[in-house]
């Protein structure tokens, strides 16, 4: 049978008797339109001596001239090339392999570039081990048109040239003789950075190189370096575990550097009649917890019990429920024997000792050839910190890391850092620590760069510009070379060292075009030294480090981790990733405090729904010690543990970021020794916080039936598919059928048969919601920004969202056997309140289903959007005037309507109201104007260059050339794109399995895009 399980969005929907949830389903467009403001008052039409002739005249008039406006678009003046550059040609993509790697995101990548402007940047498929293609770096192109970014070098504020800079760097540096300077950068993860700066160090003896990761991995790299004597991370392939068990690790988000997710779906796909098992122990409810078959919610003090007890220790101190999840996942751990996997995000050695122990003998844990991706020394940076404040030391070189907006003392340490001798810091935009040095030297975008990276042992990779440097900008490796007085440029430097190392037997130029290459040899070690004795040493792998440092069972127990869009706050400033929502909570432009239902309740905090839907609540004053966050909003999140409550780091940036953009609390100063993990007490303070949370959002008008589908792992073996995958049934003469006979359709149906036929598949059990589809969609199709106030209206503008829904029971059997005893109403409420607690979680990217047999087709009275013969959908933008019937009729809401001109339009000043940040624009794609309706394409514009570029060559065109943006981006898999009238096709194929089934169905809409449902398992043996 089929899953009967409730699933919900927000708390709002588990109240039966909710006006506000009554009204969303009811209502398409959730604010009135205002006609007071173009009608005029009540007064005023009543004293009106226009006749209703008169009035129908008007309108028929109006309705003529907005038709005709439609018609028009803004005259834009083009300038030719005098002098044609041979590499492009005019309406012709460039793809360009090169590396993203910022200190916190590592990525191979392809470079789209149109008549050499980059314009999206997407997946190295040549790379096996090319990190991860995440939202964020989806996004890293939009960084480049920054229009804060610094144009060129300065001293003292003043703007000045290179030889300026150079010279005044080169006298401070020989004044300094003697004395201590502190080179702190990032984690370039680079061989032939590290061999540049231990030249530079050379240089100049009394330079001393420190590696700052904002976000620390130090005790899992104090870990490693203890066992294995390098300083590095494990690596690990999830498709090789069967038991997957987690403590506080979201290794599906940002966890030592993120990159999991792609081996994880391999495992969670079910392959002969198999799946891996995940079970989590977590506070905050994250991505990884969102996926697992089994998640327990667990405060970070009991994490550190449960870790002990899985390996060796004892479960006593636990709560019953969590004795019994311990011990079933110990006994499962056990029983996968070398296909077992344990990970831990404990900020202490001794609990990432007790995890890189038990994976010794793993087939899923790689030792031999670790990460590269973090460096940093917690000991290390913070005595540079108490250096700095002690005045030891006199002179400090920041690169790309910005010490004064996320150190946890960044007060003291700030007034200390203008009383330096020396100060200099390399940035792309004047942050908090620039605006304080006494120099600063501009620094590129990675798309202007050259850079060689080693994210993984033995695997290198090119990073290579893309498009001449924006601004008066140079490379911190070419600086350091000018100050060694070498005459090279850091690319000849590279091309140098990889010659004579890395490239035996093969050439520059191969490498560079596949940007990537695998070699045992090594240019350098990319290793940071080891810590000199009284600078502060590692910590031993029995140290459990600052977890415990604090009293256990006073106030709350604090878990800071990074959002899936703004990461570590480096890219704050980029309008995409702060309209990004989040997975979860599907808020955006904000960060916020997460607390537990029963803890709210507690202290009296609340989250309430307005009338149109959007979502308010309470503020606190975040208290640790001495130190106190003040005015932050709280969002009660289903799954906290209770006693636990979140934030998210990255964010309350004003040092160079555009007013728009100075969103969130900065939650750095909680972050105490570099420790995730922190003690604090709440206190409720005045004031109500307006989110912009699109959870309310595009209710499918109320409809719970077959949007989400899931089954067990044991129904899908041995049950038929129509037992858990039916076809909905239809009355028809007094009988039901399946609603996809031909009797019950009313429809003239399509001819499918002739040419391609596109169709897309969606699997539920690959889907992380990660949101790398979305920033995708949004470069490929140029969608708006609309700001925080236009997204409280549900008026944002994303073609392609990712619905979050909860559900309750950990397994059907349960949900089930409490359903059949009550009634419906009573149901819904006594079954999904206790899930508040630890709900299940699903994901599900909806974009335009391109339905065979569209509502929104029929009503347009304009016929703007019209059925093509591909199965696609279309939009003819120049003939909508906007009455969006289609909308309305829409059961997928997935339209989305221009209230305004979004672009060149003060009202919205993001990227595409100024020409630097137009620059990111794709040609092949139209800018919508203001009244014109839109939605996703399935990238038509892809689609036809495929068939084109086939004709044009006289081939057939293979499986897997079809693609969209989302399916693109998506590096789990989980979105695939392609020809149904390809019998050979992968698309065709899933069109055919037995988990495929298609978002309300039951309404005949014959969508071309399908789900593969969601299979869990639940076994605990």
């Amino acid at each position: 049978m089929a899953s009967n399980k409730k699933y919900w969005k927000s708390f709002e929907e588990l109240n039966p008797d909710s006006k506000i949830v009554q009204a969303l389903e009811q209502k398409e467009f959730v604010t009135e339109i205002p006609t007071d403001e173009f009608l005029g008052d009540k007064k005023a039409l009543e004293s009106s001596s226009t006749t209703r002739r008169d009035f129908l005249k008007y309108v028929g008039f109006s309705t003529a001239a907005a038709t005709l406006v439609a018609c028009e678009g803004p005259v834009i003046k083009s300038i030719p090339y005098v002098n044609l550059p041979d590499e492009i040609v005019p309406g012709v993509a460039n793809y360009y392999a090169s590396t993203m790697a910022d200190g916190f995101d590592f990525a191979n990548v392809l470079v789209k570039t149109r008549e050499g402007r980059p314009i999206k940047v997407q997946p190295n498929d040549l790379a096996e081990n090319g990190g991860s293609v995440n939202a964020r770096v989806q996004a890293s192109v939009l960084s480049l048109y920054d229009k804060n970014r610094l144009a060129g070098p300065q001293i003292g504020g003043a703007d000045v040239s290179w030889s300026e800079l150079d010279g005044a760097v080169a006298q401070k540096l020989d004044e300094m003789a003697g004395k201590e300077v502190v080179l702190l950068t990032r984690t370039f993860a680079s061989p032939s950075t590290s061999k540049l700066i231990s030249e530079f160090v050379t240089k100049y003896p009394n330079v001393r190189h420190v590696v700052y990761d904002a976000v620390s991995s130090s005790e899992a790299l104090d870990a490693f370096q203890n066992k294995y004597g390098t300083r590095a991370l494990p690596d690990y392939d999830f498709s090789k575990a069967e038991v997957i068990v987690s403590v506080g690790a979201d290794f599906l988000g940002d966890w030592q550097g993120g990159g999991y997710a792609k081996g994880y779906a391999k495992s969670r796909i079910p392959k002969e009649g198999k799946i891996s098992r995940h079970i989590q122990f977590e506070a905050n409810l994250t991505l990884s917890g969102a996926k697992a078959d089994k998640r327990i919610p667990a405060t970070p003090s009991q994490q550190m019990h449960i870790l002990k007890a899985l390996t060796s220790g004892s479960t006593s101190g636990l709560p019953d429920n969590m004795v019994d999840a311990v011990n079933k996942a110990k006994a499962q751990l056990q029983k996968a024997g070398s296909k077992a996997l344990l990970i831990t995000d404990l900020p202490t050695v001794e609990a990432q000792s007790i995890a890189l122990n038990f994976n010794a003998n793993s087939e899923a844990a790689d030792v031999a050839k670790p990460r590269l991706i973090r460096q940093g020394s917690n000991s290390e940076v913070m005595a540079v910190v108490n250096g700095v404040i002690s005045g030891n030391v006199k002179g400090l070189i920041t690169v790309d890391v910005d010490p004064v907006y996320s150190l946890p003392n960044s007060n003291e340490f700030a007034e200390a850092y203008q009383n330096l001798e020396f100060t200099l810091a390399f940035d792309m935009r004047k942050e908090a620590t620039a605006s304080l040095a006494k120099m600063v030297a501009a620094t590129p975008h990675y798309l202007e760069s050259w850079n060689d990276i080693e994210m993984k042992k033995g695997n290198y990779s090119l990073m290579q510009p893309t498009i001449r440097p924006l601004f008066n900008t140079r490379q911190f490796q070419d600086c350091l070379l000018k100050w060694t007085r070498s005459n090279k440029s850091y690319y000849d430097y590279i091309k140098e060292n990889w010659s004579s190392t890395i490239l035996t037997g093969k050439t520059w130029n191969q490498a560079l075009h596949d940007g990537c290459i695998v070699s045992d040899s090594e240019v350098w070690s990319t290793g940071v030294p080891v810590v000199a004795a009284g600078t502060g040493a590692m910590e031993s792998s029995s140290a459990d480090g600052a977890l415990f440092n604090s009293n256990e069972g006073s106030g709350l127990e604090l878990t800071l981790y990074t959002k899936t869009g703004m990461g570590d706050g480096r890219q704050a400033n980029n309008p995409w990733l702060q309209e990004f929502p989040d997975p979860l909570t599907r808020a955006s432009w904000d960060n916020y405090i997460t607390v537990s239902a029963v803890d709210a309740e507690e202290l009296g905090l609340v989250n309430k729904h307005v009338s149109n839907g959007a979502l308010n609540g309470s503020y606190v004053n975040v208290k640790m010690g001495d130190v106190v966050v003040e005015n932050v909003p709280v969002i009660i999140q289903p799954g906290q543990a209770k006693g636990s409550v979140g934030m998210a780091v990255g964010y309350g940036k004003t040092a160079s970021i555009q007013a728009e953009m100075q969103t969130g609390v900065n939650a750095y100063p909680l972050y105490q020794n570099f420790s995730s993990v922190q003690n604090v007490t709440l206190e409720k303070v005045s004031g109500t916080h307006e989110f912009a949370c699109v959870q309310l959002q595009s209710t499918m008008a109320g409809r719970s039936e077959d949007i989400i589908r899931e089954t067990t792992i044991e129904i899908f073996n041995t049950k038929d598919k129509k037992f858990f995958n039916p076809v909905p049934a239809v009355e028809y003469d007094h009988q039901f059928v399946d609603v996809t006979d031909p009797n019950v359709d009313i429809w003239s149906p399509f001819d499918t048969s002739i040419g391609h036929h596109f169709n897309l598949s969606i699997d539920l059990n690959a889907c992380t919601g990660c949101g790398a589809c979305v920033i995708a969609c949004h470069a490929e199709n140029n969608v708006p920004v609309v700001g925080k106030d236009e997204v409280r209206k549900f008026r944002d503008m994303h073609w392609l969202r990712i619905d979050r829904y909860y559900s309750a029971g950990d397994s059907f059997k349960e949900e089930i056997e409490m359903s059949d005893n009550l009634g419906a109403f009573e149901t819904y409420k006594s079954i999904e309140t206790p899930s508040y607690e630890n709900p299940q979680v699903a994901f599900q990217p909806l974009m335009c289903q391109h339905c065979n047999h569209a509502p929104c087709e029929t009503v347009c009275p304009v016929a703007a959007t019209s059925h093509g013969r591909q199965g696609q959908n279309h939009m003819a933008y120049n003939r909508c005037v906007g009455t969006r019937y289609c909308a309305n009729n829409c059961p997928y809401k997935v339209r989305r309507f221009n209230w305004f001109l979004y672009s060149e339009n003060d009202e919205f000043d993001y990227n595409m109201n100024n020409d630097l940040g137009r620059m990111v624009i794709n040609p092949d794609v139209v800018v919508r104007s203001r009244g014109v309706m839109e939605k996703c394409s399935m990238c038509i514009q892809m689609t036809q260059k495929t068939i084109l570029d086939a004709k044009r060559d006289g081939r057939a065109i293979k499986d897997g050339e079809f693609q969209t943006a989302c399916s693109i981006a998506c590096d789990t898999g989980a979105i695939a794109f392609g020809d149904v009238n390809d019998e050979d096709s992968e698309i065709r194929k899933l069109k055919d399995g037995d988990r495929m089934y298609r978002v309300l169905e039951s309404l005949g809409t014959r969508p071309n895009v399908m789900y593969q449902m969601l299979v869990r398992n639940t076994s605990e043996e």
